[in-house]
């Protein structure tokens, strides 16, 4: 990658003065050059929030080396989230599909064109139809169908689970797979399980959203991508967008104009998070975009 190699240190830790001349002195101590750095100090929770990014060939040692270095600094500040991420490290990703396939369709373009920088392990999904989708782009498709019975369904989750976490990915996403993932999955993947939602939450959770939308008669739909949590639809925010929509707008309408900042919003909220730009603050997240 030569110059374009980045190292990404990212950090969350109580507030206090000097934190910013800590981080950047032990920068330029071992010589980095910042190309990025972003901060971000809550009011509300005390808490302070940063991302650096640094050309790796400006830094006289590897990664490791680097971590243990920053692992002091995270220590002195009493970090209780902190990373070193090396941009070489192609990121891996698994998609969970069932029958749309808008997302599908534009994240996959993105991968193909080099935009997603990531490899994407395996497409699954509970129903065939996006089978050929899959396969056009050269990506193996596995087909985990859902029952409807309980038992059944822990069966499909089990074998969800272990097809998963045989690539061991940096994201899951569901990409309008329309299954609730159960709860022990939820907090297994915490923090790598991402979903695009098609309502602008918290409003209209749950099941047909433009539908309860028109319901209510609203001027503005939109989308939502977010952390999975085991309450539906109530993890943490990544990335959110709206369309304008009037009284002549049905249902079905909305669903058709709905998919373009469905697909748009899903892209852009994976990118935030393999680009390690998104830091979780309980149900907040703070995204340096």
């Amino acid at each position: 990658m030569g110059d374009d190699r980045r190292f990404v240190l990212t950090l969350s830790c109580p507030d206090r003065t000097g934190i910013v001349a800590r981080i950047t002195t032990f920068l330029a101590d071992i010589g980095g050059w910042i190309t990025e750095a972003a901060y971000h100090s809550d009011d509300e929770s005390g808490r302070f929030f940063t991302r650096q990014e640094i050309r790796a060939d400006s830094v006289g040692f590897g990664i490791d080396e680097l971590r243990r270095q920053f692992a002091e600094v995270a220590g002195e500040l009493a970090a209780d989230h902190w990373q070193v991420a090396d941009s070489a490290d192609r990121k891996t990703v698994v998609l969970l599909v069932s029958r749309e396939g808008h997302c599908l369709y534009e994240l996959l373009a993105r991968w193909h064109s080099g935009e997603l920088a990531a490899d994407v392990a395996v497409v699954i999904g509970n129903h065939v139809e996006l089978e050929p989708v899959a396969r056009l782009f050269g990506l193996p498709f596995r087909h985990i169908p859902v029952p409807r019975d309980e038992v059944g369904k822990a069966t499909a989750f089990e074998r969800i689970r272990r097809e998963v976490d045989a690539h061991a990915p940096d994201a899951i996403v569901l990409a309008r797979y329309m299954q609730v993932i159960p709860a022990q999955l939820c907090d297994a993947w915490a923090g790598r399980l991402i979903n695009i939602h098609h309502g602008f939450l918290p409003s209209f959770r749950g099941a047909r959203p433009y539908h309860q939308a028109y319901a209510r008669g609203v001027k503005i739909i939109g989308a939502t991508c977010h952390y999975v949590s085991a309450e539906l639809d109530a993890g943490p925010i990544i990335d959110q967008d709206v369309i304008r929509v009037d009284h002549g707008d049905s249902p079905s309408d909305m669903v058709r104009r709905g998919r373009d900042i469905e697909k748009a919003v899903l892209a852009r909220g994976l990118t935030y998070h393999l680009q390690n730009r998104v830091l979780q603050d309980g149900a907040r997240t703070i995204v340096f975009s």
